[in-house]
């Protein structure tokens, strides 16, 4: 080995160390809470430490440290038998597994081991691995010999070294984002001074307000020819005109003064977000070794292209990248690409291509894909997958289109691969993928084709410091909504929002939109402000990846830069929201987090249609046959009455319509008049002449609307006659709700 490749190795082995104790540390914690836990909360820990022992399992394999490697991947078949309820926790199993975390902190400190030390490391991993294994089938404990189990002394300890006291790479990076934070805090002292200057413009307006009130009534006073009223209105007029005066140098000056500032903090923001911008070249540098021995030990062969390493991004961004791109690679190169020879057989070249490239994008994010050419992903493995795991049902599974099926290898514990395997199989790499990547604050998004190959984008900002953000004020609170998952702001009439299903929508650009009130999805209550009592309302329509919903909030104040700033160790995890900020009046507002506001915005659109559907006593969906000789009007009839909750039949004239009436039972029949082989009016005849059908509501909508037609309508028994000229559906949809 050249000095080159020994310090590429040195730097490799650092960066593995810093990021291997943090998810020591995570585990340990997790292990400890688990410990304590109560049996219904036990399931959400489980999957924590379980993810976070998978991410350490694959940062080791990158270095090639199989024994941490091994170590881990005991600990996750320990964690995958909790989960599936296999096992229960035990004194014993902690033991173990504590066991194996002091063992994997050990490896990590340790420098050097020479020989002696190597073989009393591999017997020591024998016992945890042992130990492990023991807590999923459990043998007769016997009792153990002096001869064979010695109590581990400081003799037997001695070969795991500490930690180099001459560790500094992390020293100055921590330096650097304390001097980060303090920068941003400045953030909160430039928003202060902008306010203060809008403070002081509102009292020098109110002052010409008063000016001009003075003027007005001045000739009055003067008429009153009172000497001691004129010298004292005239004394205390030229101390208010010097006061006015004061004011209006002092408002000038502040407002100068929060220019200056407010320019000096930007420019010394952009600096240190400069400072700390690192080139995406220095976290991809492991992953050409990565490729290459994943690669190797599936006897695939793999060339991995990476395009935009130059591109600088936050520091910090790049470090919570490196477990969600390390997942993504995998599952390309053990679910994508195929072997050689099969590939050779689909007429492919026999080395796979894995693409990573990552692009700028709207100036303040960043892009990345990463691609295979491989076998692409089978939706219909994916619901199997996912209907077997007890996630959906079969008939969820059914109703799915294709973006939604795609989805759900993003979900714990769907997984494709016909086994589980050390590399992959368990269903957790791409869950763990998406979270990260949303608590970025970022998008993740999916497209594959059947033997062409499978593309994952992923859309995150360029840096975490500051954002725009939206101040909206619902039920009298604050709360601020990032301005890059914002599509449109608009202010919609009352009568423009129509209930679907029991289900509130608007139009948007010709697409309908769920539209939630902003209190429901966040469960909050208090009163309503005065504007959501008008005619109109003001809605947020917010949009992550493929989904969008519409948000009614009580007002909208204004856009301004957003500080970011995190709950803290205690309120690591809060739903709906993202952090908080501290806008100028030194008032705490939440920064809402967008892919929680719309899981939570479906949940309470869901629970207000059962709400309703508990009020009409849940009464089944009503079945109507509409019949109609033109494919485009009976088309446009099934699907409004489709999305307005019912079960539709269609017949292509009034012959058929009798066949469906003989062989199916239903609540009402909309008709057309001017049709083939039996029209509408004897259609109507025929129903009332049934004995069985003679109740069957009968609603006529048709193109003839003269006065004979209206009539003759009436005389055969219809219950409705709607014009097709004047045609609305909301008319349509009251008169069948009216029906039945």
């Amino acid at each position: 080995m050249d000095k080159k490749e020994e310090e590429f190795l040195k730097k490799l082995l650092s960066t593995f160390r810093v990021e291997a104790r943090e998810h020591v540390s995570a585990i340990t914690s997790g292990l400890i809470e688990l410990e304590k836990a109560p049996d219904e909360k036990q399931i959400e820990i489980i999957e924590t430490v379980y993810r976070e022992t998978h991410s350490l399992k694959g940062a080791a394999r990158s270095v090639n440290i199989k024994d941490i490697e091994s170590i881990c991947q005991s600990m996750e078949n320990i964690f995958a038998a909790l989960k599936r309820k296999e096992i229960k926790t035990s004194p014993q199993l902690f033991d173990a597994l504590y066991n194996a975390i002091d063992c994997i902190s050990k490896l990590i400190s340790a420098e050097k081991i020479n020989v002696l030390e190597k073989s009393q490391i591999n017997e020591h991993i024998h016992r945890l691995e042992e130990a492990l294994k023991a807590a999923i089938h459990p043998q007769p404990v016997s009792q153990p010999s002096e001869a064979n189990e010695k109590p581990e002394t400081a003799e037997n300890k001695q070969f795991f070294l500490t930690p180099s006291n001459t560790e500094t790479i992390r020293i100055s990076t921590v330096k650097l984002d304390s001097l980060l934070l303090q920068v941003e805090e400045l953030l909160s002292v430039k928003l202060t001074a902008s306010q203060r200057a809008d403070e002081l413009r509102d009292i020098s307006t109110s002052f010409a307000v008063w000016k001009k009130e003075w003027a007005k009534v001045q000739p009055e006073v003067r008429r009153v020819q009172h000497a001691r009223l004129l010298e004292f209105l005239e004394k205390n007029h030229a101390i208010i005109k010097s006061l006015e005066s004061k004011l209006t140098a002092l408002s000038e000056s502040t407002e100068y003064d929060s220019r200056m500032l407010g320019g000096m903090v930007d420019d010394l923001l952009d600096d240190m977000k400069k400072v700390l911008m690192l080139p995406f070249s220095s976290l991809l540098e492991m992953f050409p070794k990565l490729v290459r021995d994943l690669s190797h030990d599936q006897g695939k062969e793999v060339e991995l292209v990476i395009q935009g390493e130059q591109i600088e991004i936050d520091r910090r961004i790049l470090e919570e990248m490196r477990d969600p791109l390390i997942h993504l690679i995998r599952n390309c190169i053990d679910h994508g690409i195929e072997k050689p020879d099969e590939r050779q057989g689909k007429k492919k070249p026999p080395r796979g291509t894995l693409r990573l490239a990552i692009n700028a994008k709207d100036g303040n994010k960043i892009e990345i894909i990463v691609s295979d050419d491989g076998t692409g992903i089978n939706a219909s493995s994916v619901k199997s997958a996912a209907v077997k795991r007890e996630i959906i049902s079969g008939e969820e599974a059914g109703k799915l289109n294709d973006y939604d099926t795609l989805s759900l290898i993003f979900l714990s514990g769907v997984s494709t691969s016909s086994i589980i395997t050390d590399v992959s199989g368990r269903g957790l790499g791409l869950a763990i993928v998406r979270e990260k990547v949303e608590k970025l604050n970022g998008i993740i998004s999916i497209e594959t084709q059947p033997d062409i190959g499978t593309t994952f984008r992923i859309v995150i900002p360029l840096t975490l410091a500051t954002f725009r953000g939206l101040l909206v004020q619902v039920n009298e609170r604050l709360f601020v909504i990032p301005t890059s998952n914002i599509e449109k702001v608009a202010r919609t009439s009352k009568e423009e929002i129509k209930t679907v299903e029991n289900r509130e929508i608007i139009s948007l650009d010709g697409r309908a939109v769920s539209l939630v009130r902003l209190a429901d999805a966040l469960e909050i209550t208090g009163k309503v402000s005065e504007g959501i009592s008008g005619e109109s309302v003001q809605v947020v329509i917010l949009g992550s990846a493929e989904k969008r919903m519409a948000f009614m909030v009580d007002d909208i104040l204004n856009e301004q830069e957003v500080l970011v700033k995190g709950l803290g160790k205690q309120l690591s995890r809060v739903r709906n929201i993202a952090g908080a900020t501290v806008l100028g009046e030194n008032k705490v507002v939440p920064i809402l987090n967008i892919h929680d506001l719309i899981k939570s915005g479906v949940k309470a659109a869901a629970s207000a249609r059962v709400h309703t559907e508990a009020l009409k006593t849940k009464a089944k969906r009503k079945s109507l046959l509409v019949v109609e000789d033109s494919i485009t009007a009976r088309t446009l009839l099934k699907n409004v009455l489709e999305l307005a909750g019912y079960d539709i039949k269609t017949a292509v004239d009034g012959l058929e319509a009798i066949t469906a009436l003989k062989t199916q039972e239903f609540d009402l029949v909309v008709s057309d008049v001017d049709m083939p082989r039996l029209n509408g009016f004897d259609l109507t005849s025929k129903i009332r002449s049934d004995r069985k059908l003679s109740e069957l509501p009968v609603v006529l909508v048709t193109g003839l609307e003269s006065r004979e037609d209206k009539e003759r309508g009436i005389e055969v028994g219809a219950n409705a006659y709607i014009v097709k000229s004047s045609f609305d559906q909301s008319n349509l949809l009251e008169v069948i709700q009216r029906l039945i």
